[in-house]
């Protein structure tokens, strides 16, 4: 099939002719479209390339039927309704890193320029002036900055500081201490951090945790004479506390690359000389651009081609090696879940997934997102896939809880899934035969082998002799031919199942004949 993809802003040559090389692959550049420009052509495509300037609002996403991907060629993703693509099952991916060496070495290039005013001194000389005293500026040396976010764009700020002589310090609460303790920074609490730091730097997205971080409170505790330095998003910053701290000097400085609203037009920080600002330069430089745009076609080359998720905001990263090895174990746990869906009558408090064995030692997450997908997409109107399988989950009050065992006594591997309403709890189980082809081993308490594939009746039913026979009768009247017959029972009990797969679906008529037969307890159609 062939993937139509729309490149809708300005990306680099070298990302565009990838993508024009791999086979199967449409593409096509159109740029400067604005919302409404955009929902009259996305219906066609199944991804589109953007960088900041274009946007992909929910009335984009609404109007995108085929999309299934989006690509953001650098790391953030404010021009993106992330959630709504979520809700529609569109993959969004990014370039965390292919911009992290030019953020990291603006605002390297800020703490120089606002630590020895040379904006300032070059527009003096440039007006005639020779202000030697006035720009009287501050040494690096020995001083403390302050990383809020140690990510990879933080980590090479530290790396670059460090070599500047400074004293580096962090605040990254998804940042295990070992890790500072690797690369000899101190790991400290955010106030602590604010109130002890000569420079504070930002390298952190803007999100409900951080927006706003930087709060008037925070900005009067800072040492009087510190500086602040902003390459990484705009609102982290209460801006107009920021003014009123560099106007009465409290504040030496501020180097600003993001704002709260771009471009800062009638912005009281345009008025003061001791601020550095730049328009959003931070991922601008050839090798950046270059590499964002080569990296971004790759990677919707792959999710396009494999399902890959490099780099995806919204999914759970696997590796191509993994994805291989766990690929039987997805196909398993979907068919299960296709299964259990049907059996379940009313709502659903909790969705358990369990692995055991062979399938323990495999991705969790992927296998129990599958599951989910598979239950869903039994009794879902919507298209259900693994990027909104838990978005819709938890509009339905739906829980997913996961747990691995050992060895499972009797197979190599298998993986359970197990619904449970108020107090009743109903479970599927299976295994792979020759590793590859999905088996049913257990349905409840009732141990089966059956296939997991084709159209199938199950039933339960009191266990008593002439049971086959009646549905073989009934559906050999209706011409529909039997492949497959598996039976389970419980020890000691009067009670059976049977898993047929039968040639084509039945009529509700066809289920109603078989229904009737007086031994049967219940009975369900699925077609995997």
């Amino acid at each position: 099939m062939v993937k139509n993809i729309l490149i809708a802003d300005k990306i680099a040559a070298t990302g565009i002719e990838y993508l024009k090389e791999q086979p199967d692959f449409n593409v096509e550049q159109v740029t400067g479209l604005d919302e409404a420009g955009l929902c009259k052509i996305i219906s066609k495509y199944h991804a589109v390339l953007v960088r900041s300037a274009v946007e992909i609002t929910a009335p984009v996403i609404e109007a995108a039927e085929n999309l299934e991907v989006i690509g953001r060629a650098g790391i953030g993703v404010d021009n993106i309704d992330v959630a709504k693509a979520t809700e529609k099952g569109i993959a969004v991916l990014n370039t965390p890193n292919a911009n992290a060496i030019t953020t990291a070495e603006l605002t390297i290039a800020h703490i120089l320029s606002l630590s020895r005013s040379l904006p300032q001194a070059d527009r003096s000389v440039k007006e005639g002036k020779w202000e030697r005293s006035k720009f009287m500026g501050a040494e690096l040396a020995n001083k403390k900055l302050g990383i809020y976010g140690y990510g990879n764009i933080g980590r090479i700020v530290a790396t670059r500081a460090k070599g500047l002589g400074m004293q580096v310090a962090a605040f990254d609460p998804y940042v295990n201490s070992e890790v500072f303790i690797e690369n000899g920074v101190a790991n400290m609490e955010l106030d602590d951090l604010i109130k002890k730091s000569d420079y504070l730097t930002f390298h952190c997205p803007v999100n409900d945790q951080t927006r706003g971080v930087l709060t008037a409170e925070r900005i009067k505790s800072m040492k009087k004479g510190a500086r602040i330095i902003n390459c990484a998003r705009g609102g982290l910053i209460d801006e107009q506390a920021l003014y009123e701290a560099l106007k009465s000097g409290h504040l030496a400085g501020a180097a600003l690359d993001v704002y709260e609203h771009e471009p800062p037009t009638g912005s009281p920080l345009l008025t003061l000389d001791n601020v550095v600002l730049t328009p959003h330069l931070g991922a601008s430089t050839k090798e950046a651009q270059t590499t964002a745009g080569l990296e971004i076609a790759r990677q919707i080359a792959v999710y396009l081609q494999t399902g890959e998720p490099i780099n995806a905001i919204n999914l759970p990263p696997v590796s191509a090696d993994e994805l291989v090895k766990v690929q039987p174990y997805l196909n398993l746990a979907y068919r299960l879940g296709q299964l259990l869906g049907p059996m379940i009558q009313g709502p659903v408090r909790n969705l358990e997934v369990s692995l055991s064995g062979g399938a323990a030692a495999r991705d969790m997450r992927s296998i129990s997102t599958q599951g989910l997908v598979g239950f869903l997409s039994a009794y879902m109107s919507v298209p259900v896939n693994r990027v909104n399988a838990g978005h819709i989950a938890k509009q339905k009050g739906i829980s997913v809880s996961e747990s691995t065992c050992g060895e499972h006594p009797d197979y190599h591997a298998t993986v359970k899934l197990s619904a449970q309403q108020g107090s009743n709890t109903t479970t599927v189980e299976g295994t792979l035969f020759d590793r590859r082809h999905p088996r049913l081993v257990k349905i409840n308490d009732y141990e089966i082998e059956a296939s997991l594939s084709g159209h199938l009746l199950i039933t339960r039913h009191r266990d008593q002799p002439g049971v086959v026979a009646a549905i073989s009768k009934v559906l050999a009247d209706d011409q529909i031919n039997i492949s497959r017959m598996q039976l389970g029972a419980v020890n000691g009990e009067n009670r059976a199942v049977a898993v047929i797969e039968v040639s084509r679906p039945l009529s509700k008529e066809q289920m109603k004949k078989i229904e009737a037969i007086e031994p049967i307890i219940k009975l369900m159609q699925v077609s995997l």
